[in-house]
């Protein structure tokens, strides 16, 4: 049977967080996961959604899966598409399917008049990394990623610091 992507429907968000959980274990971040299916949920398809989510699938089971979202550049004056997380199951890995994923969202963010595509990679994830080389993707070295979280937020909302 071929591999299939589609869209995620409300039904899929199990199966969705199941995969994010995967992702999770697999990055050695599982003890990050604190979110909910509803969170997903609402996130994917609540009132106002924040992203999308895809679904590879073969045999009519969920193998893989991309949630993604619109940036936006300031220079450019256009949004583009980030990649939240893409992941495949390490028993359908080297089969081509996170190509056919990425070609995927490639067309999806050609279709939206997207100019970026981006998303980040773990320093330690090789196969990921030299997967990424091979697409021609670029590796952006000036930039750092900052992020508040937490306490830092929290404070810094609440002018404290």
């Amino acid at each position: 049977m071929p591999f299939i992507i589609k869209p995620a429907t409300p039904d899929d968000v199990p199966t969705l967080f199941a995969l994010i959980k995967e992702l999770a274990e697999y990055e050695k971040l599982a003890h990050e996961v604190v979110g909910t299916t509803k969170l997903l949920h609402d996130s994917l398809f609540g009132p106002r959604p924040v992203a999308e989510a895809v679904l590879g699938f073969m045999d009519d089971k969920a193998v893989s899966m991309a949630i993604f979202f619109h940036n936006y550049s300031t220079f450019l004056t256009r949004p583009g598409l980030y990649l939240e997380d893409l992941y495949v199951k390490p028993a359908y890995r080297g089969q081509g399917l996170g190509r056919a994923m990425f070609i995927y969202l490639a067309q999806l963010a050609v279709s939206r008049q997207c100019p970026r595509f981006e998303w980040q990679v773990l320093d330690w994830n090789e196969p990921a990394i030299k997967f990424y080389d091979n697409l021609g993707a670029q590796p952006k070295s000036a930039w750092l990623t900052y992020q508040l979280t937490g306490e830092a937020l929290a404070r810094l909302a609440e002018n404290v610091i």
